[in-house]
C-alpha cells in the first residue's frame, strides 16, 4: 500500500514540474517578440519608429540614395514579381527627370521616406539649413505623389534633438546594416544579412548600385525560405 501512495505521490510531482515548465514556457513566448524600450527611449530617434514589434517574423528593407534611373527601376521589377514591399528614402537632388520611377513606387505599394535633398551630414548644418533641405525634398517628393512624406532618415544617421523641425515627421534608423556601398558585393552583402537578420529589424541598402539590388533580391528569396516576410517600416509600427 505504502508503495502504491509513493508512485502516486512521484507521478504528482512529475505532472505539477510539467505544467510548471509549460507555463514559464508560454509565458516566454507571449513576451520574447516584445520590443521593450528603455526609459529614455524618447531620446532616440530610432525607438521614435519602432515603439513596439509586432511580433511576428517581419522585416524590413530600406533603400537609400535613390532613385537610380537603372538600378531603382530593376528592383521595383523584382519586388514586384516577388509580391513584396519595401521603403525608398529618395534625396531630392536624384529626382529630376526619374518622375516616374517615384510614382511607379507609389502605384507598386511601396512606401517613400526623406532622404534629405542632398547626401549632408545633417547634425553639422545649421538647424535652418538642415530644415530647409528637408522641406524642400517633402515638397518636391509630395508634387510628385500627392503625399506627403512622414518618415525621414537623415544621411549617415546623423540626428540630433536640436533638429526636431521636423517633429510630424518619424526618423527611421536601421539595425542591420552590411555596409553595401564599401564591398559591392552581393554575396558579401548576402551572408551579412542573412547570418544578422532578427524579426523586426531594418535593414539598410543603396538601390544605386547593382550588386545591392541583386543582394536584395536575393536575400528575400533566402529569408522568405525561412519563414520572414517583408513589409514597409510604417508596418513594423503597432498604432
Amino acid at each position: 500500500m505504502k508503495m502504491k501512495w509513493k508512485v502516486v505521490c512521484l507521478l504528482a510531482v512529475f505532472i505539477l514540474d510539467v505544467l510548471c515548465v509549460k507555463a514559464m514556457y508560454d509565458s516566454y513566448s507571449d513576451t520574447k517578440n516584445t520590443l521593450f524600450l528603455p526609459a529614455d527611449a524618447g531620446a532616440e530617434a530610432k525607438d521614435k519608429v519602432r515603439e513596439q514589434f509586432s511580433g511576428s517574423n517581419q522585416i524590413a528593407l530600406t533603400f537609400d540614395d535613390g532613385p537610380h534611373s537603372v538600378y531603382t527601376q530593376r528592383l521595383l521589377d523584382g519586388l514586384r514579381k516577388r509580391g513584396v514591399h519595401a521603403t525608398f528614402f529618395l534625396l531630392g537632388e536624384n529626382i529630376d527627370g526619374k518622375e516616374a520611377i517615384v510614382k511607379q513606387m507609389q502605384a507598386d505599394g511601396h512606401l517613400i521616406g526623406n532622404h534629405g535633398y542632398s547626401h549632408v551630414q545633417m547634425s553639422k548644418e545649421s538647424v535652418k539649413t538642415a530644415c530647409e533641405q528637408i522641406e524642400e525634398n517633402n515638397q518636391k517628393i509630395e508634387k510628385i505623389t500627392g503625399v506627403r512624406p512622414q518618415y525621414l532618415r537623415p544621411p549617415y544617421g546623423s540626428w540630433n534633438v536640436e533638429l526636431e523641425c521636423t517633429t510630424n515627421m518619424s526618423v527611421v534608423l536601421w539595425d542591420v546594416d552590411p555596409l553595401d556601398w564599401k564591398s559591392k558585393n552581393t554575396k558579401k552583402i548576402v551572408r551579412h544579412i542573412v547570418k544578422h537578420v532578427e524579426p523586426g529589424d531594418i535593414i539598410l541598402l543603396h538601390d544605386v548600385y547593382s550588386t545591392s539590388v541583386e543582394a536584395a533580391l536575393e536575400v528575400i528569396d533566402t529569408l522568405s525560405k525561412q519563414g520572414y516576410t517583408f513589409v514597409t517600416v510604417d508596418e513594423l509600427m503597432i498604432d
